[in-house]
């Protein structure tokens, strides 16, 4: 059973009546099958309408629901032959941080992305997709890896931010995420970026300066969470709503800012709802881009993606 959110609670109320009429129906005291069909189909209905005018704060709730697939699914459902590759070679092996060699179609590809986890043991060990230092290097050594032997990179962002612990900016935080960037940017291999749930401040971008940037339909993507721009702005968190709209961190915003490049559609009801759906179409539209991308030559892929992100803003 999906868990739902706080403005699903109408679409909540008539599953749970349609729960128990099914449950009263296997009973077999009545023949209600006719009843139940006609509050499914309101049900659908309701909740198409729901998802098609979603507020940004809303779209920020589903990109966070926890149901949504995580790195682990996109890369069981997506890729073939996955090797995962650990460390930094300096400090250690930061688990919020994944990566590895894999085959994509018949194309091999570098894979990177934040891994939340789904459950509380895994979230902590994850440590709630929130890179270290020693995460961001590892991407950097995975990066280079793959510029090396001429493959493809692919990164999934999914994290509320980098890990702002005392310990992280001791390592140098700061200077990782930039390191991160900078390398991104020098690829001469094409690199596809995708954001498929939160894509928060410096911590997604670092792995998101990509010649191609998708971005699943409600997901966001944004410098800050609309909580700590409230905290700054109106000095609540309280005000988080009206902060995620005045910043414009959905993905049609973003495509018409040119910060994205794709919006990846979703199923009915966010990609928690159908996450084989969800996976299997956001594999099609990363092979897609793969595709036209690999007939480019190394320096035309290094300037392009360079001159994209130096463009935004002005």
């Amino acid at each position: 059973m999906v868990s739902f959110l706080d403005f699903e609670k109408p679409i909540a109320a008539l599953q749970a009546r349609i729960t128990e009429l099914r449950e009263t129906a296997d009973e077999g005291a009545l023949d209600i099958d006719a009843e139940i069909q006609r509050l499914q189909a309101r049900s659908d209905k309701m909740l198409a309408d729901t998802y098609a005018k979603l507020s940004p704060w809303q779209k920020t709730q589903v990109a966070r629901h926890p149901e949504r697939p995580h790195f682990k699914h996109y890369v069981a459902g997506i890729f073939e032959e996955f090797i995962p590759l650990a460390g930094d070679r300096a400090f250690g092996d930061d688990q919020a941080i994944l990566g590895g060699f894999a085959r994509l179609g018949k194309r091999r590809v570098m894979v990177i992305g934040h891994e939340k986890g789904d459950d509380t043991a895994s979230r902590l060990k994850h440590n709630f997709g929130m890179g270290k230092p020693e995460g961001y290097r590892k991407a950097i050594r995975l990066m280079q890896l793959a510029d090396r032997f001429g493959l493809p990179v692919v990164t999934l962002v999914d994290t509320s931010g980098a890990f702002p612990g005392v310990q992280a900016e001791e390592r140098g935080q700061a200077e990782a995420i930039a390191r991160s960037t900078e390398q991104c940017l020098a690829l001469g291999v094409p690199m596809v970026a995708a954001i498929v749930g939160e894509g928060g401040s410096g911590g997604a971008v670092a792995l998101a300066a990509a010649n191609r940037v998708l971005m699943f339909e409600h997901a966001v993507y944004s410098v800050i969470s609309p909580e700590g721009c409230a905290s700054i702005l109106w000095r609540t968190a309280e005000k988080a709503s009206e902060a995620a709209a005045a910043m414009q961190i959905t993905a049609n915003d973003l495509l018409g800012q040119g910060v994205i490049d794709r919006i990846v559609k979703e199923p009915v009801g966010g990609a928690h709802r159908d996450p084989a759906t969800a996976i299997k179409t956001l594999g099609s539209a990363i092979a897609e881009e793969l595709d036209q991308l690999s007939r480019q030559p190394r320096d035309k892929l290094r300037i392009a993606r360079q001159d994209k992100f130096l463009a935004m803003g002005t």
